[in-house]
């Protein structure tokens, strides 16, 4: 039995990856033990590795790594959900004291993973556990969406923004994507209607496609303006989501139309070991959207594996991606 796994380390922020072979980790109560076939690569992942998000960086060195997609190769005392050979799928660690998916193997809390669909890829369904529990938390858990809603999204065409789209059109919403031009197709296909962010003002949409009432719904996935634009953009009583409101905003706008604001912080669960079990019943009820064809992922072309993963980091954050990114393992 192989003892020696192969993993990527970083010893300090904004450095490279160092590959090292280490002992293979064996599950403990509550835990399985999976051979990681494709780990996927998101923004949070990036910035982690240059320093930037401190509340969520792990103590270097730390493999780094938070999707993955693989097949449960030992099983922990207590896991009843799970066996041996089983193909799973989720957001799974690399953020403080659990290591990452940058790996050949990993142990995971039961709590977190999910059968993975029957009709993805392992890069496929690698590239999706974040996002999806983004876009399910904020638009199902908080905003509460259903059908008839106007629901607008922010970056429909990007990585939690694609999802959201899909999710929001397969529950009867009515759905707009802001969107650049190039990238109209993408949400065209979803059965949303774009919306060109840089050259159509905020009132012109509004006015537009909602007789200048608002959206009941809206889901920023950029922050900053397009969370400001938000508050514009809602009508009274409305629900925004956000997962990146970080910045500093003035609420008068929004407060005014009496709307809520939820942020979403995907992470949280994975951190702190609360409401884990819920990130496992979210992936398990995606399943099932994927596997009807409700819900399509959208991945990058490109090949990154172990080898080059600095590369697949890199582009998560310089604009040459279309699609979620995924490093191949095996």
């Amino acid at each position: 039995m192989i003892k020696k796994m192969r993993a990527l380390f970083i010893n300090t922020y904004e450095s490279e990856f160092v590959s090292t072979d280490i002992e293979k980790p064996t599950p403990k109560k509550g835990e399985v033990l999976v051979k990681i076939h494709a780990s996927g690569v998101n923004p949070i992942d990036n910035k982690i590795r240059i320093g930037v998000s401190p509340y969520a960086s792990p103590v270097l060195p730390a493999i780094l790594g938070t999707d993955l997609a693989g097949v449960i190769e030992a099983i922990g005392e207590g896991v009843t959900q799970f066996k041996i050979g089983d193909e799973v799928y989720g957001l799974a660690g690399g953020v403080l004291g659990l290591q990452g998916t940058l790996a050949e193997y990993t142990v995971v809390d039961a709590d977190l993973l999910a059968i993975k669909p029957k009709n993805l890829s392992m890069k496929e369904a690698a590239g999706i556990p974040l996002v999806v529990l983004t876009a399910w938390e904020g638009l199902i858990d908080r905003a509460k969406v259903k059908k008839g809603d106007k629901v607008l999204v922010h970056a429909g065409a990007g990585g939690v923004g694609h999802i959201v789209v899909q999710l929001a059109k397969t529950l009867g919403a009515d759905v707009y994507a802001t969107v650049s031009k190039q990238k109209e197709d993408i949400v065209k296909s979803y059965g949303a209607t774009p919306i060109d962010y840089k050259t159509t003002q905020v009132e012109d949409y509004v006015n537009q496609y909602t007789d200048g009432k608002g959206f009941d719904i809206i889901y920023d996935t950029v922050g900053g303006q397009s969370l400001d634009d938000s508050f514009k953009a809602i009508r009274h009583y409305g629900q925004i989501s956000s997962c990146y409101a970080f910045g500093t905003h003035t609420l008068a706008t929004s407060s005014l139309r009496s709307a809520s604001l939820h942020g979403v912080f995907v992470l949280h669960p994975a951190i702190s070991g609360e409401g884990r079990k819920h990130h496992s019943d979210i992936l398990t009820q995606a399943t099932k959207l994927f596997e009807e064809g409700k819900l399509k992922p959208l991945i990058d072309p490109r090949k990154f594996t172990l080898d080059n993963a600095i590369e697949a980091h890199k582009a998560v954050s310089d604009g040459s991606s279309t699609g979620r990114i995924v490093v191949d393992i095996v």
